[in-house]
């Protein structure tokens, strides 16, 4: 019988049992792993307390499932890495600094043919539209460009940006569901250069971002960062 005396949330033991024996080489790549069933009688748990605990094993990587067949030890090229959609705002006060938003648009828009398609909506429908430039203690961090489909977020363009993010307030008012993210090394635009205080050519991180609900798409960002002040960094841990 496992003990459960633990400060760990009931899911929280069950993933770090699976996770110490992942690491330790109790089951090997391929191998497989404890069923639901003996999980609920080994733990004294519900099954959605021990699916929460598989899902987010196999969300990072280290567990594949098969419906029906079982949880199986990942091989070790199924681990990969992840970005976090995070805020900003939350990312600048962590570092102990001050966040500041100057925001140069924010305004309902007839979306074109690209930019519809992207959002899942008609040629022409109303879309909303925000570009904010984001300072760490007064220096220029990064612009966001965002468009967001209304239909998810009405109440969108009534937030006051420079007090929420764009990312708060959709977190707060929207059901995010998955994401997608591209990651490119590039110049900016004039604008941007403009906005964020560097030179044309100078090497930018940027991130394009688009979110969506169990329904539609919710929004797409384009994100932009000076490359010597900005780095984007991840971490794996068994």
């Amino acid at each position: 019988m496992v003990s459960t005396a633990s400060r760990l949330a009931p899911y929280a033991q069950v993933k770090q049992h699976l996770k110490d024996g992942l690491a330790s080489g109790r089951w090997a790549p391929g191998e497989l792993m404890p069923s639901e069933a003996e999980l609920v009688a080994a733990f004294g748990v519900s099954r959605m307390t021990v699916n929460r605990a598989l899902r987010e094993l196999q969300a990072e990587g280290l567990v594949l499932r098969t419906q029906g067949v079982g949880t199986f030890a990942a091989p070790l090229h199924r681990v990969s890495s992840t970005l976090t959609i995070s805020d900003v705002h939350d990312e600048i006060v962590a570092r102990g600094h001050r966040h500041q938003a100057r925001v140069h648009l924010q305004r309902a828009e007839r979306a074109g043919a690209a930019l519809a398609a992207q959002l899942g909506l008609a040629e022409g429908a109303e879309v909303f539209h925000v570009l904010i430039v984001h300072l760490e203690d007064g220096l220029p961090l990064q612009c966001e460009d965002r468009y967001v489909n209304p239909a998810e977020a009405p109440a969108f363009l009534q937030a006051d940006f420079t007090q929420h993010t764009p990312t708060h307030v959709l977190f707060e008012s929207t059901s995010l569901w998955r994401a997608q993210f591209q990651v490119d090394a590039a110049r900016p635009t004039a604008q941007e250069a403009s906005l964020l205080g560097v030179a044309a050519d100078e090497p930018c991180l940027v991130v394009v971002r688009r979110t969506f609900s169990r329904r539609a798409p919710i929004t797409i960002a384009r994100l932009v960062h000076p490359g010597r002040r900005y780095t984007l960094q991840g971490e794996f841990e068994p």
